[in-house]
C-alpha cells in the first residue's frame, strides 16, 4: 500500500497546487504546506502547531472527506480568528491519513 495521498492546496494568491502528502510520517496539513513552501516563511504555523495562533487556518473544500473532530483548543482559537467560515479548520490539528486522498483545501488570508 502506498502511504502517499494527493491533496490540492490553494495558496493565499489563489494558485492551486497538487501535492503528494505522506501519511506515514505523522505530518499535519500545516507541516505539509510548510514543506512545499506554499506560504511565505513566518506566516504559517507561527505557534509551532499548538492551536494558539490560527496562522494555519484553512477552508475545507471537500466536505465529503471525513476529518478528525475539532477539539476544544481548535474551536476556541477559531472563535477568535479573522476570516473564519463554516468550513474553517486549523491545519496543525489535522493529521494526514490515507482516508484524506483527494482532499482540497484553501489557505485562509493572512490575518
Amino acid at each position: 500500500m502506498n502511504p502517499d495521498i494527493n491533496i490540492i492546496i490553494t495558496d493565499r494568491e489563489g494558485q492551486k497546487h497538487e501535492v503528494v502528502a505522506p501519511t506515514d510520517m505523522n505530518m499535519n496539513i500545516m507541516e505539509l504546506v510548510r514543506s512545499y513552501e506554499l506560504a511565505p516563511e513566518g506566516t504559517i504555523g507561527v505557534c509551532g502547531g499548538m492551536a494558539m495562533c490560527a496562522s494555519c487556518q484553512c477552508y475545507i473544500l471537500t466536505p465529503q472527506i471525513e476529518l478528525p473532530d475539532m477539539q476544544d483548543d481548535e474551536e476556541a482559537m477559531l472563535s477568535e480568528a479573522f476570516y473564519t467560515k463554516e468550513n474553517s479548520r486549523l491545519g496543525c490539528q489535522i493529521q494526514l491519513t490515507p482516508e484524506m486522498e483527494g482532499l482540497e483545501i484553501e489557505l485562509a488570508p493572512e490575518s
